[in-house]
Formats: structure tokens, C-alpha cells, sequence
């Protein structure tokens, strides 16, 4: 059964491989500059023997000169000054090999066999270096001059500059052996020490992972600590981009917590919304199918018809919501929100004429907006439905509308009792209903808690906002819509009008 490696064999493989990387790359320098400097050497040790091997043919070819008509004649590798090892040969016209000998430390000359005399054979008089490996002697470095009739051959050891070049390559090794080992050691040290803070970063990672993020509420997920999020390296900014991740899991996952908490809420509230009405139509029908004399049958129907008309307008309420939530185009059009709000302040009065009903227009240009003018006509009305509902009777309630070149604004404020700041946050989401301190006076007449909600949906379909401040005193909400375009328009402006309705 495999098991997936965990963060700490991860970073010591990262480590491992770093390592050897390192290891290899200085291997490779290390082999091409002691090649280089192999070479280098080289050439110049060679180029100095090359020289002392011409000045000692032409002082060979000097001195056999003086003997021309001796053809074998090697008495100058006697004349004081000649280094030990060299070879000296006379050669005849042919470029065959008259006589040869090699000068010996402390000891005369000594003459070449017949091995050692095909060993130089065949070297023409070009004055070229050759290297050749006499039996006996060792390898020579071998060239042949000419002056006249007279040719020589000489030549001196190369034992001395092969062993200075051995030696050198001794020592680069050694050097280079130790060096390495020397800067692996360095390496090691340093890339454990650059490699820990993202070992710990990888242990942090591995630790959230085994967090139950698929379920439950999950808060307080392990961070990178400070120091390891330091931007100005990589581990750091590898540390700091989990913290910012982990804070975004955890933004998300309370969200998402708090987006199930309201499904779970609005489910049970949607339920007992309906269940309530559903149980009236069945209790009234259950009574009307007895038939008993305790109630009249039109007040049943009435109370059947009223439940239902209930029931239909929360069922419609929630399918509006639930078309908007899946961002539904509306219907698109121009709106006077001027007309509209007159409108709605009229439709009010009607409903409850125990308020003071009152409309400002204070309009720079004409209010017009595109967007759908029923249902921007249904949150006004929720907003004074919702102001006449949580309001005694004789609150003054001002629907106000304003027009810039940019935006129209339409404020519905009241000096009622205002809305409990534990309410504040939540007083858009459905469901949400005001506590006894601005609660209904007839239970019967209120709505089912999605009025805000709907109003909330349907202006930021439109593309704008509402928002609400209330104290004791005073409660107004705000709604700004974006204005349409004016193009082609006439001036029907109203400015600074008060009407009382």
C-alpha cells in the first residue's frame, strides 16, 4: 500500500537534489579548469623544451660541422655543457642513420642499438619537432637540421616535463578532491539553512491539509509564522502567499457557513410561512365540510380567500427572489421615478390614511431611469409598507426623490421608533422581521419578512443600491439608481417642489 510522502521527505528530496546539482555543477568546473590549466601547462612546458631542443641540434650541427668529412663523427656530444640524456645522430644523405649515441651523467657517451636506432628512423630534415620512444631511454623530443651536406639529429628527454605535468595533475586533483569536498560541506550547510523555512512552510501546508475542510465550521487554520514570510525571499513570499490563501479559505468556508445558516433559516421560515395559511384554509375547509352551525360559511370563504391570497403573494414573493437570484433579465424601459413615487405616496394614503403622507421633489434634471418600472414601483411600495407597518399611527412618513447628472436617489424616511441596532446588519435578508420595539400593531396585517429582501434584489438587478440608517427617531432608506441616458429628452424639470398628500 503506498503512502503519499509527507512534507518533510519532500523537502529533504528538494534538499537532495539541490545538493547534487551543486555537487555536479562544481565537479564540472573543477574538471574544465584543471583541464584548461592541464593544457596551458602544457603547451608551455612543451614550448620550452621545443626551444632548448632546437638550441642544442644547432650547437650539435655547429660542432659537426667542423668535421664534414667525418660522416659518423659524434665527438662534440663530448664538449663540455651537454645536459645528460641527450642523443645526438649523424645522418647521410639518404636520412639513414650514420651513427648515434646519447650522452650519459658522469659516464661517456653511450651508443645507440639497433632498436633504439629504428626508433628515430624516418624523421625528415624539416626542422619539425617529433616525439619519439626510444627503448631504454624513455620518450625524446626529436628534431633534425641541416647545413650543407652535414644533417644531425638531436634530441633531448621528455621524462622531466611529463613528471612536472603528472605532478601538476596530482595536485589539481587534490586540490580540486578537496575543494569540493570542502564547498559541499559549505553547500550542504547553506542550502539546509536556505531550505528550512520552507520546510516549515511545507509542514504548515501539510498540517491544514489534514483540517476537515469538506464539513462543519472551520476556523483558526495553522499560518506560516512571521518569520518565514519575509518577502524578501522566495520561502518567505512562497510563506506569505499561503497565509494570504489560508485567510481566504477561511473567509470562504465562514461564508459559506453563513450562506447555509441562511438556507437553513429560510427554508424553516418559508415553511412556517406557508404551513400557517395552509392550516387556516384546512381548518375553515374542515369546518365548512362538517357542516356545523358554529361559523357562517362566508366568513369561512372570506378567511379561506384571504389565506390564500396570503399564501399566493409569499409564493410569488419567493419565485421573484429565486428569478433574481438566477440574475433574469427584467423588463427594460424608461421610468419617471418622479411619477412613480407620487404613485406609490397616493397608493399609501389609500391603504392607511392614519400616517401623515408627504412627497419632495427636488429634481436638477428629469428623473429617469431604464429598468423595469413594476418592479421599481414594487420597492417603493415595500419601503412605505414597510414604514406603515412598523409605525404608529400619525408617524410623518417623506418620500423624496432627487435627480443629479449622474444618479437619481429616492429617500423614504420616518420619525417613528426606528429600527433596533441589533437588526441593522441583517434587516435586508428574508425573513428578517423587527422586534417588538418597531413591531406591527395588528399581527394579521404584516407582511411575511421579504419586503426589504425583494427591494435590496430588485435595485441591484438594476445595477444600484439601497442602504438604511436609523436612531430612535428617524429612519430613512436610500435607494441610488444609475440615470438613463438623456439624449433627445425634453426639459421637464421639477425643482424644489413640497407637496403634502
Amino acid at each position: 500500500m503506498s503512502r503519499r510522502p509527507n512534507a518533510r521527505m519532500r523537502t529533504r528530496s528538494l534538499r537532495t537534489r539541490l545538493l547534487v546539482f551543486v555537487t555536479a555543477t562544481l565537479v564540472v568546473v573543477c574538471v574544465a579548469m584543471g583541464l584548461i590549466t592541464t593544457l596551458f601547462q602544457r603547451a608551455y612546458l612543451m614550448g620550452n623544451l621545443d626551444d632548448r631542443v632546437l638550441g642544442t641540434v644547432e650547437r650539435a650541427l655547429g660542432g659537426a660541422s667542423l668535421h664534414q668529412d667525418i660522416e659518423d663523427d659524434l665527438t662534440f656530444l663530448r664538449e663540455t655543457g651537454q645536459p645528460a640524456g641527450m642523443l645526438a645522430a649523424r645522418l647521410d644523405e639518404d636520412g639513414a642513420i650514420v651513427s648515434a649515441a646519447v650522452v650519459v651523467q658522469d659516464a661517456p657517451t653511450q651508443n645507440l642499438g639497433t632498436d633504439q636506432r629504428a626508433a628515430l628512423a624516418g624523421i625528415r630534415a624539416d626542422g619539425a619537432m617529433h616525439t619519439r620512444t626510444v627503448p631504454g631511454l624513455g620518450t625524446y623530443r626529436v628534431t633534425v637540421l641541416v647545413d650543407g651536406d652535414v644533417r644531425v639529429l638531436a634530441g633531448l628527454p621528455m621524462d622531466d616535463v611529463q613528471d612536472m605535468i603528472s605532478g601538476l595533475v596530482m595536485i589539481e586533483t587534490g586540490v580540486a578532491v578537496a575543494g569540493l569536498a570542502a564547498a559541499g560541506c559549505v553547500c550542504t550547510v547553506v542550502i539546509r539553512r536556505q531550505l528550512r523555512p520552507l520546510g516549515r512552510v511545507a509542514a504548515t501546508a501539510a498540517e491544514v491539509s489534514r483540517a476537515p475542510l469538506g464539513h462543519g465550521e472551520v476556523t483558526g487554520l495553522t499560518r506560516v509564522q512571521e518569520r518565514d514570510t519575509d518577502p524578501g525571499s522566495e520561502a518567505g513570499q512562497v510563506g506569505a502567499a499561503l497565509n494570504h490563501l489560508l485567510d481566504h479559505v477561511e473567509s470562504s468556508l465562514a461564508e459559506r457557513q453563513r450562506s447555509e445558516e441562511r438556507m437553513r433559516r429560510f427554508l424553516a421560515d418559508a415553511s412556517h410561512e406557508l404551513r400557517t395559511p395552509l392550516a387556516s384554509i384546512a381548518g375553515y375547509a374542515e369546518l365548512m365540510n362538517r357542516g356545523t352551525d358554529r361559523i357562517e360559511p362566508v366568513l369561512a370563504w372570506r378567511r379561506v380567500s384571504a389565506e390564500s391570497a396570503r399564501m399566493t403573494g409569499l409564493v410569488e414573493d419567493l419565485l421573484l427572489l429565486a428569478r433574481l437570484d438566477e440574475g433574469r433579465p427584467l423588463q427594460s424601459r424608461e421610468v419617471d421615478l418622479a411619477a412613480l413615487v407620487a404613485e406609490a405616496v397616493w397608493d399609501a394614503r389609500a391603504a392607511a390614511d392614519g400616517h401623515d403622507w408627504q412627497l419632495e421633489l427636488s429634481l436638477d434634471t428629469p428623473a429617469l431611469v431604464t429598468g423595469d418600472e413594476a418592479r421599481l414601483h414594487q420597492v417603493v411600495a415595500n419601503l412605505l409598507s414597510n414604514a406603515r407597518m412598523h409605525t404608529p399611527a400619525g408617524t410623518k412618513v417623506v418620500a423624496s426623490v432627487e435627480s443629479t447628472d449622474e444618479r437619481c436617489v429616492i429617500r423614504v424616511r420616518d420619525n417613528g421608533p426606528g429600527i433596533p441596532l441589533a437588526l441593522l446588519p441583517t434587516v435586508f435578508e428574508r425573513f428578517t422581521r423587527a422586534d417588538t420595539s418597531r413591531s406591527r400593531a395588528d399581527a394579521k396585517s404584516g407582511g411575511s419578512g421579504l419586503g426589504l429582501a425583494i427591494a435590496a434584489a430588485i435595485t441591484g438587478a438594476h445595477g444600484g443600491r439601497i442602504q438604511v440608517d436609523s436612531t430612535p427617531g428617524r429612519t430613512e432608506f436610500t435607494i441610488e439608481l444609475p440615470k438613463a441616458t438623456e439624449a433627445g429628452l425634453g426639459e421637464r424639470a421639477v425643482t424644489g417642489s413640497t407637496a403634502s398628500v
